[in-house]
């Protein structure tokens, strides 16, 4: 099989301190993969990533900042570097990484950014973290289930969308493949199709609230650090198909 050929444009970093190399390291890492808009980043980002370092046994949560969700608007939203900047004053933790790296791989739907990445980091054991609200609709998302069928993937309950959730399309076709919560801390190591249900405590915050109230304010769309959610109780906003 030929080389993989990079087009020379891959080989520069979108953004000057994102901390991932276009190709990775050889540590036999195991990584939760958090991906979205963060339009802004905010507290309930950050929980769900320590739960995530904690209940599935991780020793990295990465945060993929992406250029643009196929299915959002671009009105409203922040430049990449922008909401990449936020998010790292959101983070304040060693194992949690901001990056932007889908802009250097050219990559714009995540079955095909878990596709390259699996490639470029070969000895990495990752898992594809979402919450229960995008377990609803993944079915809308582009070759959504070779998402499954590449990585392990961390379902977070969310009110209140846990019993459609578990209803779904994806929850249906792969109900053989889902495990049971005390093999959460293993899901990493598991071989792809699997994925687990993970109850959590409600945050209150929002990105959606976040930017109506600074809309209100004429604020901009930075990260934020411990604003309210208007009563919108989220863990996350912004996971991209």
């Amino acid at each position: 099989m030929p080389a993989e050929v990079i087009p020379p444009a891959l080989h520069g970093a979108a953004d000057p301190n994102d901390p991932l190399p276009t190709y990775g390291d050889r540590r036999r890492v195991r990584v939760g993969l958090l991906g979205g808009s963060f339009n802004p980043a905010h507290d309930g980002h950050r929980y769900i990533s320590l739960e995530a370092l904690k209940r599935l046994d991780l020793d990295e949560v990465w945060w993929l900042v992406s250029p643009q969700n196929p299915l959002k608007s671009a009105r409203g939203m922040a430049p990449q570097g922008q909401r990449a900047d936020g998010a790292r004053l959101v983070t304040a933790h060693p194992r949690i990484r901001v990056t932007t790296i889908e802009s250097r791989l050219g990559t714009r739907y995540t079955a095909d950014t878990l596709r390259v990445l699996t490639r470029r980091y070969p000895h990495a054991r990752f898992v594809w973290i979402m919450g229960a609200d995008n377990l609803v609709q993944i079915d809308r998302w582009r070759r959504w289930s070779s998402i499954f069928r590449t990585l392990p993937v961390a379902v977070f309950d969310r009110s209140p969308y846990s019993y459609r959730a578990l209803a779904s399309k994806a929850a249906r076709r792969f109900a053989k493949d889902r495990l049971p919560l005390r093999k959460a801390p293993v899901l990493a190591g598991t071989q792809a199709p699997a994925w687990v249900f993970l109850p959590i405590r409600r945050h209150p915050q929002s990105a959606t609230a976040i930017r109506a109230g600074r809309h209100g304010a004429g604020g901009s769309t930075g990260g934020s650090r411990g604003a309210t959610g208007h009563g919108a109780h989220r863990f996350a906003n912004g996971a991209k198909p």
